[in-house]
């Protein structure tokens, strides 16, 4: 069987700017515009109206993690996500040197748009603590 790979498609309401968001929060990077265009933004302008910012994508640059692409829907968010990513934000820490560093993230992430939905503190054996947070289009993500 041949290897496969992951990309994360999340359905959203502007491709755009919920890319550059998790660009920001993953040290992800766009991937270089189609052949013939210097710029996105010079591939989006080549295209009709209505397909403008219809669709965006973001990269590992290591190309260790999975590709995120964005794709515009009409209707809004309305229900809990029942899948979700789990942000790698403290591995490896623990107690409260593992609860501060999720906080220090938190705090950065609401400086680019995030917001914040509830702490779950350490409860051994099983749960090392979280933060649950929503990215700017109400999608649920956790810092773990």
């Amino acid at each position: 069987m041949t290897a496969r790979t992951v990309q994360v498609t999340v359905d959203c309401s502007d491709p755009r700017a919920l890319s550059e968001f998790w660009c920001a929060v993953l040290g992800y990077v766009f991937p270089p515009p189609p052949p013939g265009f210097e710029s996105w933004d010079a591939f989006s302008a080549s295209l009709p109206p209505e397909l403008r910012n219809s669709r965006s994508a973001c990269e590992d640059p290591d190309g260790v993690g999975p590709r995120l692409f964005f794709q515009q829907v009409p209707e809004p968010k309305v229900a809990k996500n029942r899948f979700h990513l789990d942000v790698r934000a403290a591995p490896g820490l623990e107690g409260g040197e593992r609860m501060r560093a999720l906080e220090a993230e938190a705090t950065r992430l609401i400086g680019l748009g995030a917001s914040r939905v509830e702490r779950h503190e350490p409860a051994p054996p099983m749960q090392a603590g979280h933060v649950v947070m929503r990215d700017p289009e109400g999608n649920e993500f956790c810092l773990d």
